[in-house]
């Protein structure tokens, strides 16, 4: 089944010379976001946790004339990144993690790279996600969002998928939040990470400045079946 997924992955990719080129840096864009992005409208994007530039690809794909503005702190992630992207001048990749206040930090660097994150990896995550394990600790900048960008063109999508922080990080967005239309953020019911808050957390967060659940993107369950991680997004109220 899982090999059939995959195919089915591959295949898609293929129709498509933008994710093509993704493979040729053994990038593949994240489809499984494409059914709530492909109806919004944005001439800017920022990918909070870009990783390897899976979520930039699908938006560049969508939207070719928005501008992106990626955040990945942990150096072989953005060095692949980077080449991705090293002929689109309206990327730009900033090599910083983000958080409420500005500094430096420990980066717990899981086994699975794209499970690490700015707090512990606790036992929860590496029992639903066997190899997630941390493998080491590296210290990385960690900057405010509204200290990196002051505006953005309009409508605008933040999108966050931090491993934990995204409480944090929406701290350290309050000056920008004026341009933010959309938030597409990934939630957890349950403490994959020491500290982490929870999905309740968040959504009080983004609905005390004014934004609304307009949508859910992809879930992941447990063992019993049980939903644990969620992508949502959220829209705000009154668009300017």
């Amino acid at each position: 089944m899982a090999f059939c997924r995959r195919a089915a992955k591959l295949a898609r990719l293929l129709r498509y010379g933008t994710f093509r080129a993704g493979l040729c840096h053994r990038v593949a864009a994240s489809l499984e976001n494409m059914p709530v992005m492909r109806s919004l409208q944005v001439r800017a994007v920022i990918d909070a946790g870009a990783n390897i530039g899976q979520f930039s690809l699908l938006m560049r794909h969508l939207h070719p004339d928005a501008v992106i503005h990626a955040f990945q702190p942990f150096p072989s992630a953005a060095a692949v990144f980077s080449r991705l992207f090293a002929a689109d001048a309206s990327t730009h990749l900033y090599r910083h993690a983000l958080g409420a206040v500005s500094g430096t930090a420990d980066l717990h660097v899981s086994r699975r790279p794209d499970s690490s994150s700015l707090l512990p990896i606790g036992e929860n995550q590496t029992v639903f996600a066997p190899g997630t394990e941390e493998a080491g600790v590296v210290a990385v900048p960690v900057r405010r969002l509204d200290e990196v960008l002051n505006s953005l063109p309009r409508p605008s999508l933040l999108k966050i998928d931090v491993q934990g922080g995204e409480l944090a990080l929406l701290e350290g967005a309050e000056r920008l939040s004026p341009w933010l239309d959309h938030v597409y953020v990934e939630l957890s019911f349950r403490q994959f990470y020491q500290g982490q808050p929870l999905a309740d957390e968040t959504i009080d967060h983004l609905r005390r400045r004014g934004c609304r659940l307009a949508g859910i993107g992809g879930t992941a369950r447990d063992a019993q079946g049980l939903i644990v991680q969620t992508d949502l997004l959220f829209s705000r109220l009154t668009s300017q």
